[in-house]
């Protein structure tokens, strides 16, 4: 801790007591709808999936504001955000009661939720009251706050019974607002509140330590120790009464000895940590909980053994008793492990609680919203009820073994170096992986070595690269089979989950954009491509069940924009290893091939889920609407096994270049040049058309053709713009990137005219084969042009870097060219990749508010000429600024 001037305990003391109770009453608010939602159900009539949503909803809020709330904090001092907070929540839960329908109930438990984020705000505050030996102590009686979840299960039935569940908000209300004010006249600034004002520092500086992997190996920690306690704690009740027919009291009874407990003896986890180390607190919690959860997830078993004198029964199950010992046990070291981790935080990073700890926070809070989620739909699909828990032990296991062998690591390199370790040692390059000499202009280097090197980094790009681009579009499929097994959604949602995949996917290129320099492009390329896991595991669960919430299909759709993140980061690490000659070729290989991914599910995808063949991997199938069969689950499960083997290939097949290492603020600088934003539009045009019309196509298809079995042959058009892209790379080396581009963009405004003009006589024979034909003229213009406005990048800033730093050598020029280029090939794909999203929407408002799709059309060649024309006059026409 940093103080510069020594703080009282009768200061420390009011500093944890204002803080604690503040927690308190909000953890209370947060969990309110344990209890309101039982007369909300009945006045609503809501379904009980209606109702889980609604009880699940603050539960998200509260998970992804504390990251937003802990860099406030660290900006402005805990004070007065913890004040505000309290004063904004407390509007929230009053507004709550003038609700007349179930989507505005939802819109304010999005607002009740933000009490749920009052957790890092507190943590900032108290963590700079106290000295480094007692932080441990002093948070951990700060988190038992936790206990307010009590507070509202014991208070609430009662006010609810006397004045219905809207006086018991504005009760809820009222105390919150008293507080806020009351915390704002009687709690005082952090000691650090000058420095705060005095050194300010810039966003990119707050976020800075998010980069430290150290920091993602504490999320994991806290995804277990408090995700999965507070998803037990909302799951436990319907298991007992389940499992054990227990009555709805004594389950209550029952799970209430699981979470009071474990919010209590917090408090001794924080004392603990203090005494005998955070660390080996966490050895104690993880060895402990992997028993616990291996114990509990053995489902009861009878078992027929061949004895001497016959066959000898016996059975195995876990008696009540015991379950609920366990789960005690259980509990009793979440607690523990919960203290240890942010005993952690203000240790390693006093001067960044608030983002820190607001990152850990909102992992740990997702586990609380989505492991219930997940718990179900194991119940379905594996139908077993203690798959729960089989599940948590896979978790639980993974961590400890991830820190075990990290901490080993880290103590042999601070051993040797003598100094800190803040990077996973796990997933540092070895030397073998890394190469320090570089020089691909170089013809006798490139000849010899270089060549070799960059091929095989290519062709080990290439299927990760193409998986990505079949998980981020997997929904276009998918949709289109939703309505057959039972989903009952309008088309309207249809398209939001068409389009949702691109929106996460365009904005999650944005900060893929500048990870290969700051990570290094195998690590990065190995972890991005693990990361398609998620969602691809997690899509064969949810289809199987058509009473899954709509907003978990919904995020299961954002969760698939891991896949569109990964071009924009594969991408700039590819440009590093090739030479100017002969950059346009290898970058629309891999972006060609990678984008035939695309193609590949289009056609994979309908394959797979109209066969039972992996029945005994991937569960039963659902029947349709028409009496058949699909295994829908298969659109997910598929690529499972092909993400491994590709994520271990990157890890061991990859290099990282040395000299391509940077900062964000050296990479930042793209956004000051002109011409990257002007090819934020161009490749908008292109690769924005290509993608936004690969999500659209088939869902378009079956609207405006519905005799047509679209997916038969929606992979055709993603397989032409990918197979156009990979072979026209040297086209654009040998006449010019702008040439092709502008040509490209002509040829795209006629084939919107002729999708309108095929549309405008689609009841004629030759409608949709015209329709189809040009979609595909559309589809053939788009991977060309992807190709040639890449092709144009590393010339143009190869140009403007001579004209802006004219002191430099040719040479010293060069790594400045490279990076500046690398960075602009990431964002721009980043921005183009929003097509994927807005192309969908557009089709679908325009058939919302006019009846067809003509209105969209327009608008799509209104834009294309306006990017023909941005072609022409910055980079073909004579005299331009920058011919290419």
């Amino acid at each position: 801790m940093v103080n510069h001037e020594p703080v009282s305990r009768a200061q420390q003391h009011r500093a944890l007591g204002i803080s604690t109770l503040a927690f308190t009453l909000c953890f209370a608010v947060w969990t309110l709808f344990s209890i309101l939602g039982i007369q909300i159900k009945e006045d609503f009539a809501l379904s009980d999936t209606q109702l889980g949503l609604l009880m699940a909803t603050p539960v998200l809020t509260g998970s992804i504001s504390r990251l937003f709330l802990g860099v406030l904090t660290d900006r402005f001092g805990g004070r007065w955000i913890f004040s505000l907070l309290m004063l904004a929540t407390a509007a929230c839960v009053y507004l709550l009661t003038f609700a007349n329908s179930y989507p505005m109930l939802l819109v304010g438990a999005l607002g009740v939720g933000l009490a749920g984020g009052s957790f890092i705000v507190g943590v900032a505050y108290t963590s700079t009251w106290f000295e480094k030996e007692r932080q441990g102590t002093a948070l951990g009686i700060f988190g038992a706050g936790n206990v307010g979840a009590a507070v509202t299960n014991f208070g609430a039935p009662f006010l609810m019974m006397a004045m219905g569940w809207k006086g018991t908000a504005v009760i809820y209300a009222s105390i919150m607002a008293i507080m806020g004010v009351a915390f704002l006249l009687l709690a005082k600034d952090d000691p650090r509140s000058a420095q705060h004002t005095a050194n300010r520092l810039s966003l990119s500086e707050q976020l800075a330590p998010l980069s430290d992997m150290r920091v993602w190996r504490f999320s994991l920690y806290y995804f277990f120790v408090f995700g999965a306690f507070v998803a037990l704690a909302l799951w436990l009740p319907h298991y007992l009464i389940e499992v054990y027919g227990l009555s709805l009291a004594a389950a209550g009874i029952v799970a209430a000895l699981y979470t009071i407990p474990a919010s209590l003896f917090r408090i001794l986890g924080g004392w603990m940590s203090d005494r005998y180390g955070a660390r080996r607190v966490m050895y104690w919690t993880f060895l402990a909980s992997v028993l616990c959860t291996f114990l509990l997830s053995y489902p009861p078993t009878d078992y027929i053994v061949k004895g001497v004198h016959g066959p000898v029964t016996f059975s195995l199950t876990m008696p009540l008793v015991g379950f609920i010992l366990l789960t005690m046990v259980l509990g009793f070291f979440m607690s523990l492990g919960k203290a240890a981790v942010f005993k952690h935080i203000p240790v390693y990073y006093p001067k960044n609680v608030g983002v820190v700890g607001g990152m850990v926070g909102m992992v740990g809070g997702l586990g609380g919203f989505f492991l219930p989620l997940t718990f179900g739909m194991l119940n379905d699909v594996i139908g077993i009820w203690q798959s729960c828990f089989m599940l948590l032990f896979v978790i639980v296991t993974t961590a400890l073994l991830w820190m075990h062998f990290a901490i080993v690591r880290i103590e042999r390199i601070e051993a040797r170096d003598r100094c800190e370790s803040t990077d996973l040692p796990e997933l540092s390059s070895p030397g073998s992986f890394v190469l320090t000499e570089w020089h691909p202009e170089d013809e006798s280097f490139w000849e010899a070595t270089g060549k070799r090197i960059a091929t095989r980094n290519l062709w080990t790009s290439i299927p990760c690269l193409l998986l990505a681009f079949s998980v981020w579009m997997v929904w276009s499929v998918v949709v289109a089979k939703l309505p057959q097994v039972g989903f009952n959604y309008s088309p309207n949602q249809l398209f939001w989950l068409a389009a949702l995949p691109g929106l996460s996917g365009a904005t999650f290129r944005v900060f893929y954009s500048f990870m290969v320099p700051i990570f290094g492009g195998r690590r990065f390329t190995a972890i991005s491509t693990a990361s398609l896991l998620l969602p691809a595991a997690w899509i064969g669960f949810a289809v199987q069940n058509p009473e899954t919430p709509y907003l978990v299909m919904a995020i299961l759709a954002l969760l698939c924009g891991f896949g569109g993140g990964n071009f924009a980061s594969s991408m700039a690490n590819i440009s590093f290893f090739y030479p100017k000659r002969e950059k346009g070729k290898a970058l629309a290989m891999n972006a060609g091939l990678g984008n035939l991914g695309v193609s590949v599910m289009q056609f994979l995808v309908p394959v797979v889920i109209s066969t039972g063949a992996f029945v005994a991997f991937t569960g039963d199938g659902q029947p349709t609407v028409t009496g058949g069969e699909l295994w829908l689950q298969n659109a997910g499960f598929v690529w499972v096994p092909l993400i491994a083997l590709s994520t271990v290939a990157a890890w061991f097949g990859m290099n990282d270049i040395a000299s391509a290492r940077a900062s964000f603020a050296e990479q930042a600088v793209i956004f000051k040049r002109k011409h990257n934003w002007l090819m934020c539009v161009l490749y908008t045009g292109t690769f924005g058309s290509f993608i936004g019309f690969s999500a659209a196509f088939p869902l378009l298809t079956k609207t405006q053709f519905p005799a047509i079995d679209a997916l038969q042959f929606a992979f055709l058009g993603p397989l032409v713009g990918a197979l156009s892209r990979a072979w026209s790379g040297g086209l654009s080396d040998r006449f010019g990137g702008a040439r092709v581009t502008f040509w490209s963009f002509i040829t795209m405004i006629l084939g919107v005219i002729g999708v309108m003009y095929f549309l405008a006589n689609k009841d004629a024979s030759f409608g949709f084969y015209g329709f189809f034909g040009s979609f595909m003229l559309l589809f053939l213009a788009t991977g060309v042009g992807n190709a040639s406005t890449f092709q144009m990048i590393p010339s143009i800033f190869r140009h403007e870097v001579a004209r802006l730093m004219p002191d430099l050598s040719a040479e010293e020029q060069l790594p400045h060219a490279e990076r500046e280029s690398a960075a602009t090939i990431g964002f721009t794909s980043a921005i183009a990749a929003y097509g994927a999203f807005f192309i969908p929407k557009a089709f679908g408002t325009s058939i919302d508010m006019t009846g067809g799709v003509g209105a969209a059309l327009i608008g799509f060649i209104v834009f294309y000429a306006a990017c023909t024309a941005l072609t022409w006059f910055f980079y073909s026409r004579k005299g331009a600024e920058i011919r290419t």
